[in-house]
């Protein structure tokens, strides 16, 4: 895009920020930063030294040259390394999803049922292991090709089961890259996730699908078009729960706690806990200890959420309450485990107990290194742990933020 000579840094950072759709606390989480850190840099009422920090803003928005950001002579090269959180698995990934062929693939005899088995335990896996994104992230480019071949070389009631196979694995792959790989994957992933959906017309698949474009429109700014898609999707599934499996149900409730999280992000009281009722009743409805096999709803993560809807709406009391009365074994997710020790540490950090917010970070990060290390709101809480602990504990919060991937540089 065309940037003005005259812009200072902190107006080219929000110029580009902007028009990635990227809000200002998940760049600033990126780049291991306070939201209040950026707002001054963009507004100019903080100067931006750090050579190390304007790396970091640069791989965040995807400016390859440096120069872009500081308004340098253009024929000074200041090349940047690409992507967001650099993460090894990831140009592999990019590659199976962007580098997809044009050739009609080789008509080798393919069983549905065993790819999407194999697509069932990917998923099983990044809820169960310590160090999902890596270990699934290995998995998914082979997963990609042979489900893409799959849907090409079948017809019939076989590819319609590849299709739904296929959204499967993009939806998970959407998931696995969540914020290491640069946006246009996680809006390619999205995408073919739901026109798979879309062309196998499986309603469940269909609402999957929408629960994922729902993350992305929700990460990237766009709280209105996620509470819209989601909200369709759950018009689109509701007539045909009756008599349907329990996975229609759970997805048709994960969408519930979706748009809950969406609204209370959006500071609506009313309507987030009206979607978590929602939810908290299709739970209730299902068998005892069912749980989805990709969105993990069931009655532990209804409960998740309520701490997530009170934490997001600002209701840090509520949301220690809450917190109190949850087992949080009888979460079968790992990642999920550790997302909720991330709540709970934001909701101290609210209360201003930074002390019982540095120790529950701990836990999330024993439980979960890479979900704390590539979750905005993880590194958030890890940076502004950094600022706030007190002296005895600033050791300790240093450690963790180094181990997060936090800068703790001035």
């Amino acid at each position: 895009m065309d940037i003005p000579d005259d812009l200072s840094t902190g107006e080219r950072i929000k110029l580009l920020r902007e028009s990635r759709g990227m809000s200002r606390p998940i760049l600033a989480s990126l780049c291991g930063r306070s939201t209040d850190w950026l707002k001054k840099i963009e507004t100019g009422e903080r100067e931006l030294r750090s050579h190390d920090l304007l790396l970091r803003l640069a791989t965040a928005l995807q400016v390859s040259d440096l120069s872009i950001l500081t308004g340098g002579e253009p024929e000074v090269a200041q090349p940047v390394p690409l992507g967001r959180l650099a993460h090894p698995g990831l140009p592999a990934i990019w590659a199976a999803v962007m580098n997809r062929t044009l050739a009609p693939p080789a008509a080798a005899p393919v069983d549905v049922a065993l790819l999407q088995g194999r697509a069932d335990q990917t998923w099983r896996l990044w809820h169960t292991s310590e160090r999902n994104r890596t270990e699934v992230g290995a998995l998914l480019p082979d997963l990609i090709r042979d489900s893409e071949a799959a849907t090409r070389t079948l017809d019939g009631p076989d590819r319609r089961a590849a299709l739904i196979a296929l959204s499967d694995i993009y939806r998970l792959t959407g998931q696995a890259t969540a914020y290491i790989g640069p946006a246009e994957l996680a809006w390619v992933v999205a995408d073919r996730a739901l026109t798979a959906a879309q062309q196998a017309d499986d309603p469940a698949a269909i609402a999957a699908a929408a629960w994922n474009l729902g993350n992305i429109l929700r990460e990237t700014s766009y709280p209105e078009e996620a509470l819209r898609v989601t909200t369709e999707a759950a018009d689109l599934i509701r007539p045909h729960l009756d008599g349907a499996p329990d996975d229609w149900s759970g997805i048709y409730g994960a969408l519930q706690l979706h748009s809950a999280v969406t609204c209370a992000r959006d500071g609506r009281h009313g309507d987030a806990w009206r979607y978590w009722d929602a939810g908290n009743q299709i739970a209730k409805s299902l068998p005892a200890g069912y749980v989805h096999p990709s969105t993990v709803f069931g009655r532990a993560n209804v409960d998740f959420h309520a701490v997530s809807v009170a934490t997001d709406l600002h209701a840090s009391r509520k949301a220690l309450s809450l917190a109190d009365d949850i087992d949080p074994d009888t979460m079968p997710s790992t990642e999920r485990r550790a997302r909720l020790w991330v709540e709970i540490a934001r909701g101290h950090l609210q209360r201003g107990d930074t002390t019982a917010a540095l120790h529950v970070m701990k836990l999330a990060y024993d439980i979960g290194a890479e979900t704390v290390t590539y979750t905005p709101s993880a590194r958030t809480v890890a940076t502004d742990l950094w600022r706030k602990a007190p002296r005895a504990l600033r050791s300790e919060a240093a450690d963790l933020a180094a181990v997060v991937g936090v800068t703790t540089a001035s």
